[in-house]
């Protein structure tokens, strides 16, 4: 066969051939360009521990413990010898997400919506998402149940685990996926970590990160029989034995991570972070520092920090500097090289100078800010100001300011106050300078968001009681913590209700979960919203019976129950800020019925 074609023909042709193989060029040297530079990009791996204080690791002088692959990270990378969090949870978890002291996130608080952060804050997971990053989160949230504070409205594809501030069971514990619940199969650490293996999996071809703050060794206490067995000694007490059972079950972990990067030829462009939310949950050993968990005082918030990234982070640095877990996304944003968005003005600075170990480094002494609000009111009379060698401390206006030399005295022992009043007014005035800048409204719960399209489930310890807690209604337990449930509700002229903002307009199928004596049956419930109302009658006792729990000895959390849930009927929500609220409109028994939350599932 012969092919005939004009000159003509052939000269478009050949023209049109140099431009597709032109656009062909462009389009592969744009890939490759992009591929390249996914490649140059680290993957983060981040793992927090829960209530695991800076002397729960065997390289910091505790001879009970045994965390290899906790002391691996550091002798391969860097150790801070003064870092700095939060005394508890949910602020910890603000401030190293966003950069920015807890109060300004509208975090002041653990429990009952103060642990909430505001929605429209910028987080490292959104930045890295930004940037074209896989992100997934595999743990204890505590920063906002409801979407979307949620962390998959923070800027993580993936989330596996709870949003509560601690979890009641964690063996074969019920664990949220993406807003889904799920039965787990084993101890929840190893869970935990199974999913982050897998998302390292599904994402080793592209940058990712992984946020892995694992929930141990926060109460109950809980552990697999081999860790509970292998620290079996009188001079250790209980809580104590249990603790370092439950850091060595977290170390083992933190050894399946690493070998996985090890297995994938990822460990070279991973850098890998392991530091602790507040100090230690018990008395232990914390290194002779004053104060733990709850504490404004150096024991309560110096923590460690270790990172390594193999080739970039000498192995063995040791970095004398204070920071602090507000320092954490500006480091993170300049190790990964990705932009940095607008956001609200940061307090945190990059560590990078001190992490690369850089020439003449220009790095002044800091004053870095500790805030502790009592019972979740913004009071402000818990505080503490640290520079590089001072500590000033408020812990009640009665007992005013006081002030430590932590080099001559690591112990706080000797209130040197009145001996350098220049000192204490410089830390003092910097610690009242942010208080002035934190606006009012941050420093009460946040309105619960609906309208996203999700269910909403709206827990029961998250209540406000009208008219006022322990005047015909309460909490289960003594201060309305994660799990709890709204109980004793004796009186019909007392109600729970909760602050919502209702994002879209819409009708929503409301449904209580409750648990209610024999007597209580033909109780009538209304759940109410503005004008709009919908109501149910209760009609079978549902005694809720409590789910058998792992605990080695006693705990403080609520327990387990079963719950009944009762649909009460389908109710418009107006867009817009108000109360929704349950009313006892006849309460045939002692009490009207005990309620666990309201779900508000949107109607299409």
């Amino acid at each position: 066969m012969t092919c005939n074609v004009s000159h003509h023909c052939a000269a478009r042709l050949t023209g049109r051939t140099a431009c597709v193989a032109a656009l062909l060029l462009l389009l592969f040297g744009t890939l490759h360009a992009a591929t390249a530079a996914a490649a140059s990009q680290p993957n983060v791996v981040l793992i927090m521990t829960d209530d695991q204080g800076w002397g729960d690791i065997a390289s910091h002088g505790n001879e009970w413990i045994s965390t290899p692959n906790m002391d691996r990270i550091a002798s391969e990378g860097a150790r801070f010898e003064r870092f700095y969090v939060s005394p508890v949870c949910a602020p910890t978890r603000a401030s190293l997400l966003t950069g920015r002291y807890n109060l300004r996130t509208g975090v002041h608080g653990v429990t009952g919506g103060a642990e909430n952060m505001q929605a429209n804050e910028v987080t490292i997971a959104e930045i890295l998402r930004a940037a074209g990053y896989a992100t997934g989160c595999f743990g204890k949230w505590h920063n906002g149940r409801h979407y979307p504070m949620h962390p998959n409205g923070q800027g993580f594809d993936e989330f596996v685990g709870f949003c509560a501030g601690h979890w009641n069971n964690y063996f074969d514990a019920r664990l949220e996926h993406n807003g889904e619940w799920f039965e787990s199969d084993g101890y929840i650490t190893d869970v935990i970590t199974d999913h982050a293996l897998t998302f390292i999996d599904e994402h080793q071809s592209k940058p990712f990160f992984v946020y892995l703050p694992y929930n141990a060794p926060h109460t109950p206490w809980q552990v697999p029989d081999s860790y509970w067995e292998k620290y079996d000694d009188p001079e250790l007490d209980p809580a104590a034995r249990c603790a370092y059972a439950m850091c060595e079950s977290i170390d083992d972990n933190i050894g399946r991570v690493l070998k996985k990067l090890d297995d994938l030829a990822l460990s070279e462009n991973t850098i890998v972070l392991f530091l602790t939310d507040n100090g230690p949950n018990s008395k232990r050993y914390n290194g002779g520092m004053r104060g733990r968990k709850g504490s404004v005082h150096e024991g309560g918030v110096r923590v460690p920090l270790f990172v390594r990234w193999p080739g970039h982070i000498e192995a063995g640095t040791v970095i004398e500097p204070i920071a602090m877990h507000i320092d954490l996304l500006p480091t993170l944003v300049e190790l990964c090289g990705v932009p940095m968005p607008e956001t609200e003005p940061l307090d945190g600075r990059s560590l990078v100078p001190l992490l690369m170990n850089a020439p003449d480094v220009d790095w002044p002494d800091r004053i870095l800010l500790t805030f502790r609000t009592r019972g979740g009111q913004p009071d402000f009379l818990r505080g503490a100001a640290r520079s590089q060698r001072y500590r000033a401390v408020i812990e009640n206006a009665k007992q005013g300011w006081q002030l430590y030399d932590m080099q001559a005295d690591p112990g706080q022992k000797q209130n040197i106050a009145a001996d350098h009043p220049d000192v204490l007014a410089r830390l003092r005035s910097e610690f009242e300078r942010v208080v002035d800048e934190i606006q009012p409204k941050l420093l009460t719960p946040l309105p619960i968001p609906v309208g996203y399209g999700r269910r909403v489930e709206i827990p029961g310890h998250e209540a406000l009681f009208h008219p006022a807690e322990g005047e015909g209604i309460s909490y289960y337990g003594a201060h309305g913590y994660a799990n709890d449930w709204i109980d004793n509700w004796t009186d019909t002229g007392a109600w729970p209700y909760w602050e919502i903002d209702v994002h879209q307009a819409g009708r929503y199928e409301v449904t209580l979960l409750y648990a209610a004596a024999a007597d209580a049956v033909g109780a009538q419930l209304q759940v109410e919203a503005g004008s709009h109302r919908v109501s149910g009658t209760i009609t079978e006792p549902h005694a809720g019976p409590f789910l058998p729990d792992h605990n080695r000895f006693g705990t403080k959390e609520a327990p387990d129950r079963v719950w009944k849930p009762l649909s009460v009927g389908t109710m418009e929500l107006p867009a817009g800020r108000t109360q929704l609220r349950i009313r006892a409109l006849s309460k045939p028994g002692a009490e009207v019925a005990e309620i666990k939350e309201v779900h508000l599932t949107p109607v299409e």
